[in-house]
């Protein structure tokens, strides 16, 4: 049923596909390509967390996304960074995790970052307003550290507008922000944080707890969780969609107050892949439905 209505739902957006997500000067790009390392991953990496832990910044997971040993991603945060999405009361934490990733190819680390001002702006839409000084300062803490490695960024991935990533839809039909997936609503907060942790814990579903930042105070938790199943997790959509792209992993799970709950696959697909084509989509229409499923099997 899931995949019927996904197809139904793109099919339908087909007709009123009218502009394409290129760059232009005003559009915030999705990813910064950092540059190109010819050392072992394991030394990439260790560059990498050393730069951003010079601006106060802490390593919270990292994995090979569809256990491929070819792509890495590591995933950062500060208790500042936190503090400030927090203010955002709809799942605004989501924001304060942050990425780079690994792309190998015939012995050469390309290092890319997903852009931090990209996903507070998709993330906090019109309630980044009063806190954009201080995110402003944060993502050039962050891209002033990793120019240590390189200074001349390559912005790629396609770029969105600010205002329409503050009410992003990658074409009429499809999803928004707001529209995210209701998983399940436990009796409190305490006890769906126990259910994921022991879930997680367990692998259900062939997936792995990569990180999690959690909020006891707010009653706010963010998973970012793997998917390792060979025929509906990573490696069976990554290759299609892009790899290059990697810095978008892992997916995130929220769990807020008494609700758990994940943006919809149609929805953060395409916004860290903004140049996907309708015909690329099509090809990964059961992923979202997938995705969806293998997140249930975690707040059982």
């Amino acid at each position: 049923m899931k995949m019927f209505k996904s197809i139904s739902v793109i099919i339908l957006s087909l007709l009123f596909l009218s502009a394409s997500n290129g760059f232009a000067s005003d559009k915030l790009p999705a990813y910064y390509k950092i540059g190109v390392l010819q050392k072992s991953l394991t030394e990439a990496v260790k560059i990498v967390k050393d730069a951003v832990s010079q601006k106060g910044f802490e390593t919270i997971g990292e994995y090979h996304p569809g256990n491929n040993k070819n792509l890495y991603v590591i995933v950062f945060s500060s208790k500042n960074l936190q503090s400030i999405v927090l203010r955002k009361k709809d799942r605004g934490l989501m924001a304060s995790a942050l990425k780079v990733g690994f792309y190998i190819k015939n012995n050469n680390i390309e290092i890319s970052l997903l852009n931090p001002m990209y996903i507070f702006n998709a993330y906090l839409m019109k309630e980044i307003k009063p806190l954009e000084s201080e995110l402003k300062k944060i993502d050039g803490d962050i891209k002033t550290a990793l120019k240590t490695i390189n200074s001349n960024f390559t912005e790629f991935g396609g770029g969105v507008e600010i205002d329409d990533l503050w009410d992003y839809q990658y074409m009429f039909g499809m999803p928004y922000f707001t529209d995210e997936i209701e998983l399940r609503e436990f009796d409190s907060f305490q006890q769906g944080l126990k259910i994921i942790r022991a879930n997680l814990a367990k692998k259900v579903g062939n997936t792995e707890k990569i990180y999690e930042i959690v909020s006891i105070e707010k009653e706010i938790a963010v998973f970012g969780i793997a998917m390792f199943d060979g025929e509906t997790g990573e490696s069976a959509y990554l290759p299609t969609i892009g790899e290059k792209h990697v810095a978008a992993m892992p997916y995130e799970l929220v769990l807020q107050n008494n609700e758990a709950s994940m943006l919809n696959g149609r929805y953060r697909i395409a916004l860290h892949w903004p140049l996907l084509s309708m015909s690329t989509f099509m090809k990964i229409v059961n992923t979202p439905g997938d995705i969806e499923d293998t997140f249930e099997k975690i707040v059982e």
